[in-house]
């Protein structure tokens, strides 16, 4: 049966020769290219073939023909998911099969054997190993582990547990995981490790790392490509958090005259990080500009200048009379001085490695940023202005991370800022709703005309209003006057909708659900399990206390919560380790929740609904994947009589 995020596949041989990822990444191609029927007909692999770019070169009408034949013999309309799955794997095994037309065999057919392969880079492993045993040393729990060997594969073996990743977010982001839900002990079971990746997965989704083409299953086989992602991905947001005006006042000073210290308040940290760097080379006379962590430095020149200009006492520019690899060594080992030469190696200078630049120049802002300015001056305006920004804060970065983990092109950094174009908030439309959106009348960005991003987000109320969401007096100019409480409401209303969606498909005869829906059946999931607590209603304040949210995972899964660390709440502390625990216990469960324990304690109605409503899809998730599987059974139970018949038994 599937796990986090699984495809489930009835043939066990046939499920046996394909890793999660794989049929994740097969099903996507399969719904993209099926028709009504929900099979793929000789059309549809047309179409595939010269639209939606499936192929990298359009097959000739006599192979899709000989295809069509070869996987549907018995002419029943098409290739279904698993005859899709076979086709697939028998294109794999015969790397460049026959060819079915006289005269040439289509890239696709070539490139069977090699659309899943990926690389890895030796020393990006090194640097994030170096990493993990740099900050977490003195971790008892994985001191038998640590360090690392990064020549070898051992990291990939360590991760399997789950335990190492889960520990690495709380570095990154301190306190997203509460440990008591972690399941550590010198041996797990595999549902123990499960429940270990369903956490880790889920709780780097709510830092904001994206996981939709990772699943517990690739965490389990260690698959080095999608661990070192992940991994590169949870140490980016631990060096980058500290790069932004909030944390690091000083940078005011990298404003130019004709700019406003609220302009870098929606600035990107990596952003924020060349143009603090450009600040210091600028003042160093170098001429050119830095724009990006691959090209722009890898001659070594502007790190030369930097390091000199951010301790000139230990940097020199001795590195400018040498070149390539001679320079980029020089100048590292003068980084080394000043206790700054980490995640870098002379080949990843002149290779331009764009991850690992970024490590070393955030590390090197945390260590040395070179900023000294008396702030007092505009501390009336700045404090001012980080007051009114966070006023929205949680909910802001709430519905933030839950677009990114939506795994759209389109990354958000900034909310408001992020979506007064429309065209992010079109993706999220067409990710919840797809083909809802006309994309021939959309414009994408950078967009520089105003009346274009009016035109996107006149798109964006049009088709809410088709979707039946609250939007009375809404123009798409509100969004691209960013209105922070329409987007809010709107960004609400969206959220709402894809749970709602979802629970429909898996409820009993697809019937709508409602709030009162939901309400209903979490106290009595929660009295069926011979509890007491009760939640009147989402502004419940007894919800304060934790105790109802323990008893509902509790009832869903009898064993998920451990109850000797649960408080009765009573003191402002202890309804604070409640809450922490009812996260993790519900992203351990398999629940992809966005909220904080603040939202809990404070009893939020919207998030409270979230983590009610998540709960509820997880339950009903749960019951449709063991029904699909349960289905599968009786299946091979009639080929297994039938061989039997027919003398082909044991």
């Amino acid at each position: 049966m599937a796990g986090f995020g699984g495809v489930v596949v009835s043939d066990p041989s046939l499920a046996s020769q394909l890793t999660q990822k794989e049929l994740r990444y097969l099903k996507t191609q399969f719904d993209l290219l099926k028709d009504d029927s929900g099979r793929i007909t000789a059309a549809g692999l047309e179409h595939g073939t010269s639209k939606l770019g499936f192929f990298q070169q359009a097959l000739t009408q006599e192979e899709i023909v000989g295809i069509m034949k070869q996987h549907d013999p018995g002419f029943t309309g098409g290739l279904d998911f698993e005859s899709f799955l076979q086709m697939y794997l028998h294109l794999q095994k015969i790397g460049s099969p026959k060819v079915i037309g006289p005269h040439r065999t289509s890239a696709f057919l070539k490139d069977a054997t090699t659309m899943l392969i990926h690389t890895i880079s030796d020393s990006e492993k090194k640097a994030y190993v170096d990493h993990i045993n740099s900050y977490l040393a003195d971790d008892s729990v994985l001191d038998p582990v640590l360090p690392i060997d990064a020549s070898g594969g051992d990291l990939f073996e360590i991760v399997k547990d789950g335990i190492l990743l889960c520990k690495l977010i709380n570095v990154a982001a301190p306190g997203t995981i509460d440990e008591r839900a972690l399941n550590i002990k010198s041996r797990l079971n595999p549902w123990e490790r499960v429940e270990n990746h369903k956490l880790c997965l889920n709780s780097a989704k709510a830092v904001g790392c994206s996981v939709v083409n990772i699943g517990t299953e690739d965490l389990a086989e260690g698959r080095p490509h999608l661990v070192l992602g992940l991994i590169s991905q949870i140490v980016k947001i631990q060096l980058l958090s500290v790069v932004n005006l909030k944390q690091t006042p000083e940078l005011v000073e990298v404003l130019n005259d004709s700019e406003e210290v609220e302009e870098l308040l929606h600035l990107p940290a990596e952003k924020m990080l060349l143009k603090w760097m450009n600040f210091h080379l600028k003042k160093c006379g170098y001429k050119k500009e830095v724009t990006n962590f691959s090209s722009d430095v890898k001659d070594g020149e502007a790190y030369t200048l930097l390091l000199h200009a951010l301790a000139p006492e230990s940097c020199s520019l001795a590195p400018l009379e040498k070149d390539g690899l001679e320079r980029a060594a020089l100048l590292l080992s003068q980084a080394e001085k000043i206790n700054c030469k980490k995640y870098l190696s002379p080949k990843d200078v002149v290779d331009g490695s764009a991850n690992l630049n970024l490590a070393f120049i955030a590390h090197l802002f945390h260590e040395r940023n070179g900023l000294t300015l008396d702030t007092s001056k505009v501390a009336v305006t700045f404090a001012e202005m980080i007051q009114d920004d966070e006023q929205d804060t949680r909910e802001e970065r709430a519905f933030r991370m839950w677009i990114n983990s939506l795994g759209m092109d389109t990354y958000l950094h900034h909310l408001f800022e992020d979506v007064r174009d429309g065209w992010v908030l079109l993706e999220v439309l067409d990710k919840l709703n797809p083909g809802c959106v006309n994309w021939k009348h959309a414009n994408r960005p950078p967009i520089k005309m105003p009346f274009k991003k009016v035109e996107n987000c006149n798109q964006v109320v049009d088709i809410g209003k088709g979707m039946k969401l609250s939007l009375v007096n809404v123009a798409g100019n509100d969004i691209v006057q960013g209105n922070k409480k329409l987007i809010l409401a709107f960004l609400w209303q969206l959220m709402r909708y894809s749970m709602l969606h979802v629970l429909k498909k898996l409820r009993l005869h697809g019937k709508e659900v409602s709030d009162a829906d939901i309400l209903q059946w979490t106290n009595e999931k929660v009295k069926r399990a011979g509890r007491e607590s009760r939640m009147e209603s989402f502004k419940d304040k007894s919800l304060a206390n934790g105790i109802f949210f323990l008893d509902l995972l509790a009832a869903v899964e009898p064993r998920v919560v451990n109850w000797n660390l649960v408080t009765k709440g009573e003191t402002d502390e202890d309804r604070k380790q409640n809450a922490n625990y009812i996260i993790s216990v519900a992203r351990k469960l398999g629940c992809s929740i966005f909220l904080l324990w603040d939202d809990i304690v404070e009893v939020r109605p919207k998030m409270i609904l979230t983590l009610a409503a998540s709960i509820m899809l997880w339950d009903f998730s749960s019951k449709s994947n063991k029904a699909t599987a349960a289905s599968a059974v009786p299946e091979l139970g009639k080929k297994e009589e039938a061989n039997g018949a027919n003398g082909k038994g044991v």
